[in-house]
């Protein structure tokens, strides 16, 4: 029998009592331990429960999994899934047997030489300078809401957060006269960002004129408020983004939600910021993440050799 297909099929299955209480009691740990998002707890409990569903159907439990039943399960779970989901369902499972070890209710793990699927070399996309700087000028800043997504589009490139951290700021956590946001990143990690004259400047402008008439006098914490006051969805500003990307000419296909992050960290490096300060603005946890930067710069620093050198 084949595992489930996707979490709606997977959520009409019942579990064994025992596989349920260990998945539960493995989310509280993460997000008492990492602070991990209900986004990415609801991933963890879906990978675990459609392998737990799986389990069963061979009259096994996910206390009593062994190696075989696991490596089973992933090569069947290959030849439906992309690599990154394959590494995401073998990191789900790690996590679960060590926590299960750390409990002293398993003497080994068996996931110990389950080994993980290389990830793909993908470099992400990258504005040029100059696309950035058309793509800043696209809003019409004699209104309220120009004056607000100018200030958004300065913020976002002048410090490299996520779209969801951008539309989650509140007014408490700005300051201008230090000329830095504070940020509640990944895994609730805080961090203090340094925002620069020009984004300062937007900003300034929005918060004594825009804001104002956009919230009409009603109330809202929220930084950069919809006209009724409340923050705007990711999806709302990624759909902002696609409109101003076709004003200032440049092709929406070739943009992704963390555009201008991309380009906030290549553009960092292209011009000699430490790969070090790079990770602390971005909030990476991890070097290995940040160092794709280094790949696009050297891509982009080989393509304009091509093009310019006589000998290229």
């Amino acid at each position: 029998m084949k595992p489930a297909a996707d979490e709606a099929g997977c959520a009409l299955q019942p579990l064994a009592p025992d596989d349920a209480a260990i998945i539960e009691g493995l989310s509280d740990a993460l997000w008492l331990e990492d602070g991990l998002s209900p986004r990415s707890l609801a991933a963890y409990r879906s990978d675990l429960r459609l392998f737990a569903i799986w389990l069963r159907h061979r009259r096994q439990t996910l206390l009593h999994a062994a190696e075989h039943d696991i490596a089973a399960y992933l090569a069947e779970f290959a030849g439906r899934a992309r690599p990154a989901s394959q590494r995401r369902l073998i990191a789900s499972l790690r996590r679960l047997y060590r926590w299960l070890m750390r409990q002293g209710r398993l003497g080994a793990d068996p996931t110990a030489r389950i080994e993980l699927p290389a990830p793909p070399q993908r470099l992400p996309r990258v504005l040029s300078e100059t696309q950035v700087e058309a793509l800043l000028a696209a809003p019409a800043t004699d209104t309220p809401r120009g004056q607000r997504d100018r200030a958004m589009l300065e913020l976002l490139y002048a410090t490299g957060l996520r779209v969801s951290e951008l539309v989650g700021m509140r007014l408490v956590m700005l300051s201008l006269d230090m000329g830095v946001v504070r940020v509640l990143g990944k895994g609730g990690r805080e961090r203090l960002v340094p925002m620069g004259e020009l984004a300062r400047a937007w900003l300034e402008q929005f918060l004594d004129d825009g804001r104002l008439r956009l919230l009409g006098g009603r109330a809202s914490d929220v930084l950069f408020p919809t006209a009724q006051g409340r923050a705007m969805s990711r999806q709302m500003f990624w759909s902002l983004i696609k409109r101003y990307a076709l004003s200032a000419g440049i092709e929406p296909s070739s943009l992704s939600p963390h555009t201008l992050r991309h380009a906030f960290a290549t553009h960092l490096i292209n011009h000699g910021a430490d790969l070090r300060v790079v990770q602390l603005l971005l909030g990476h946890a991890d070097m290995a993440t940040t160092q794709i930067y280094t790949h696009v710069a050297r891509e982009r620093l080989k393509a304009l050799h091509a093009a310019h050198h006589p000998r290229g």
